[in-house]
């Protein structure tokens, strides 16, 4: 049982709590996620079962939307509707005209402070950790890209919005940040993640439909397989003899391999191949980079493992 099964996380459920209970429900060795969700937020959270948690590192880094509530006029400790008041504005002298302008202002690549409410780590220990012992970390601002971003509706002090972003933004943070550039603050109240890599809302199960799949013994049907998380990127069909080489670890080079279809070692930058075997399943993915003959080993998969 290996793949990827796409959870409509619920709200007041941590992340590690829904994989947990995924890794129960299916009896797997191994559960990860692919970008941890706050407690509060609902949507999309990418589990990889078993072999697939190999995975797990190349999807962190995709782009990711969500629909998202902000309310104007209170500012919060943690930037979201679980956090303590901390500061409050007058909201009532805001235009809808002038939201959507201070929301454009987001758009594009940004510098954003992350919250000190966060799961990043100050000297191994987490910044909510220090934060709620009385001991806040401000990490500094880092580049982050905001590829879409706008307004959905205005119902003051509430405001809904949509955004496609890069990994590590914080929508809460930007929230926060929009409020600011208002002049009456904000915090977050609603958050939906809709999309994150490359699987949508619209595929996602919730917890009560993997417990009936689980009971009906048909759970496995409904993961994805290795291969189809990482579509787009470039594969390659291998022979009897090339699996042979990847799975005993032995030297690649760029010309034993003839050119994927939608390129790979054949180009001059750097990237990721997949290697698929004649069943069509997902065996390696390799790194190949430029000016480079030899391809290196990023993850070998193992024939069955269950």
């Amino acid at each position: 049982m290996n793949g990827i099964l796409v959870i409509n996380k619920p709200a007041a459920i941590s992340s590690a709590g829904v994989v947990a209970h995924v890794k129960r429900l299916l009896q797997a060795r191994r559960v990860g996620h692919t970008g941890t969700l706050d407690p509060f937020a609902r949507g999309v959270l990418v589990c990889c079962v078993n072999q697939a948690t190999k995975l797990a590192r190349f999807m962190l880094q995709g782009s990711k939307a969500y629909a998202a509530v902000m309310t104007l006029g209170v500012e919060t400790d943690t930037q979201d509707v679980t956090g303590r008041v901390v500061a409050r504005g007058d909201w009532t002298g805001v235009s809808e005209a002038a939201i959507v302008r201070a929301v454009r202002r987001f758009a594009g690549v940004i510098a954003q402070a992350p919250p000190v409410f966060s799961a990043l780590k100050h000297e191994g220990v987490p910044l909510y950790s220090l934060a709620r012992s009385g001991q806040p970390v401000q990490k500094p601002p880092r580049e982050v890209h905001v590829h879409r971003i706008r307004v959905l509706g205005v119902a003051l002090p509430e405001v809904r919005f949509e955004v496609r972003c890069s990994a590590g933004t914080y929508v809460r943070t930007l929230a926060v940040d929009i409020g600011r550039e208002l002049g009456c603050g904000a915090h977050l109240s609603e958050l939906t993640r809709t999309e994150s890599g490359g699987f949508s809302l619209a595929q996602a199960l919730t917890l009560e439909e993997v417990e009936e799949l689980t009971r009906c013994g048909t759970v496995r049907e409904r993961l994805i397989p290795m291969a189809r998380a990482l579509a787009g990127w470039p594969e390659i069909a291998a022979d009897r003899q090339l699996l042979e080489n990847v799975r005993t670890g032995r030297r690649l080079s760029r010309r034993e391999l003839s050119t994927p279809r939608d390129g790979g070692p054949a180009g001059a930058g750097d990237g990721l191949l997949k290697v698929m075997d004649e069943q069509g399943e997902l065996a390696a993915v390799l790194l190949f980079k430029a000016g480079q003959d030899d391809l290196e080993y990023a993850c070998v998969f193992a024939r069955h493992e269950g």
